[in-house]
């Protein structure tokens, strides 16, 4: 049975009495019916965070009028705010290297409407994935990445994204540092996993980073990419326990699980309007 219609409203602003009474009494003096609600306040930022569901099929209006009518609401009390429908699939355009298996496991639950989403194309600088991808009917774009040729590429990767009329990039294990002029033409919407439990090793090679330092647990981190480099908003982590026995090669194997969880938790949260940012901080309310 197909999940009903609904529309998500997410919003952060300024702390103050009577954000809640004003966005939940807007929608129920329409008769709208709200099905989940989540809110937070950041009381050292005094910053309050909102996230609604409602059944479009209760307003007696479409989108574009709920928009209207919130409007006021969002300019009198200073909103940062978007209102997305749940009949509109999602566009995701993946990027992936050399590394199989956050693509694999991207590609399982989209096939199989785990992930309902569309993936109107896969981006690679390898050819390694074509026939995969294509398998899946999903159209393959190389653009290979040289230390001569990075402005272009990265051009030609923006053209596809936009051609594609994407609204997230997924870095699948996509081994290169986008361009600044990237990072800045889509912030918020470039979600990456790294293979480390950032803050710490951040960069190449991070499970050698970790056996050479000894620790007892390594992880990954989903996050917003930014010019800087594995700094950006974080939306999801896990770790799994190791210990002394474990060479480097042994953590790269227990690492592909837990990235491929947590990429797939991380996106799902961004997809389904569940992050909110502010600054290099966010409220996920999962």
């Amino acid at each position: 049975m197909a999940a009903s219609r609904r529309y998500t409203l997410t919003l952060s602003c300024p702390d103050r009495v009577g954000i809640v009474a004003a966005v939940s009494g807007l929608i129920a003096q329409h008769q709208g019916w709200i099905v989940e609600a989540s809110h937070h306040a950041d009381e050292p930022a005094r910053r309050f965070f909102l996230r609604q569901e409602i059944l479009a099929d209760s307003l007696s209006f479409d989108l574009s009028t709920l928009k209207e009518k919130f409007a006021s609401i969002a300019r009198e009390y200073g909103m940062d705010w978007r209102i997305s429908d749940s009949a509109e699939k999602k566009r995701v355009v993946v990027l992936v290297s050399k590394q199989e298996h956050c693509l694999y496991d991207l590609l399982a639950r989209w096939q199989s409407q785990e992930l309902d989403v569309e993936i109107p194309c896969v981006i690679s600088n390898h050819e390694t994935f074509r026939g995969l991808v294509e398998w899946h009917g999903i159209p393959f774009h190389h653009v290979p990445v040289m230390p001569d040729n990075k402005d272009a590429a990265y051009a030609e990767v923006q053209r596809l994204f936009e051609e594609a009329r994407g609204d997230t990039m997924v870095l699948a294990r996509y081994m290169q540092i986008l361009s600044p002029e990237l990072c800045r033409a889509y912030p918020g919407r470039i979600v990456n996993i790294h293979h480390s439990f950032l803050p710490s090793f951040v960069g190449a090679k991070p499970y050698h980073q970790a056996y050479a330092r000894g620790v007892k647990l390594i992880g990954a981190t989903c996050h917003y990419v930014t010019e800087d480099l594995d700094q950006g908003p974080i939306i999801e982590q896990d770790v799994i326990r190791i210990d002394h026995s474990d060479s480097p090669e042994d953590m790269v194997r227990y690492g592909k699980d837990i990235e491929k969880t947590v990429l797939a938790r991380g996106l799902r949260y961004h997809l389904e309007d569940r992050v909110l940012t502010h600054g290099n901080k966010t409220v996920v309310f999962r």
